[in-house]
């Protein structure tokens, strides 16, 4: 049997990159998927049309994760057209950088808003309609959530924040049986790291930073959070998996 036959899942920011890989592993597993986007409404139609060639039911729906109203309706189009959701991952974020006297508080607030509310406000709803127990949250968050980028402190200060919240819920859930775990990506090929993996010179630049010589595949996350949604890991919970190519263990080497 297909590992996520008859479940449901919510994946935000499925229109491309590792939402939408993660859809298409999904579905080829058997789940019912919500595709939501943005901006990208091509992307996400193409996600959907991928979720509903695997022989599974989609939704399709534009969302502001920043906005609670909008994920309110999103969460009610998924009870009335899919059902009860029984995962959901929140990987729709943003990144935002500069110095620390140039960052305007918008910038800080934009990439904390989407990075951080709006899994939160995800969860909230997601968790109001397991009453009866059960459910796998999947948090996407950042090699970043612990190592630090000079220039880029928002974008640290939200996937800290989201690790956090994911170790928190992890413990506040468990009664409940609803699995809360964490991936951390390194340097993934995604449309916005496509600028910088299609530049020769940032290439390498930042290649010889991580020990497997290449940028991850979004197929390879995807692969990583079909096993946390699944139910081989049900007895994994407040967990962060890095996925980085080792990236994270040669930070301050040569020091």
């Amino acid at each position: 049997m297909a590992k996520l036959s008859g479940k449901i899942a919510i994946i935000t920011g499925s229109d491309s990159g590792m939402g939408q890989a993660m859809a298409r592993a999904f579905a080829r597993e058997g789940a019912a998927v919500a595709v939501t986007y943005h901006s990208d409404s091509e992307g996400a139609q193409r996600t959907l049309e991928a979720v509903e060639q695997a022989g599974c039911r989609g939704l399709l729906r534009q969302l502001d994760v920043t906005d609670p109203q909008s994920v309110a309706a999103l969460f009610q189009a998924v009870d009335e057209e899919l059902g009860t959701p029984d995962i959901l991952v929140n990987n729709a974020g943003i990144g935002g950088s500069g110095a620390l006297t140039e960052i305007g508080a918008e910038t800080f607030d934009k990439v904390l808003k989407t990075d951080l509310y709006g899994p939160f406000y995800c969860a909230q709803e997601f968790v109001r309609r397991r009453q009866n127990g059960g459910g796998k949250i999947l948090n996407i968050t950042s090699v970043h959530d612990s190592i630090p980028s000079p220039g880029h402190s928002p974008y640290g200060a939200a996937k800290g924040g989201l690790l956090a919240l994911t170790r928190s819920l992890a413990l506040e859930l468990a009664a409940q049986r609803i699995n809360v775990n964490a991936i951390a990506p390194g340097l993934i090929h995604t449309p916005m790291t496509a600028q910088r993996l299609d530049d020769p010179r940032q290439r390498e630049q930042e290649l010889p930073y991580i020990p497997w010589g290449r940028a991850g595949k979004p197929e390879e996350v995807a692969e990583l959070a079909l096993y946390l949604v699944g139910p081989d890991a049900d007895y994994v919970t407040g967990q962060g998996f890095v996925i980085d190519g080792g990236l994270e263990m040669n930070w301050g080497q040569g020091a």
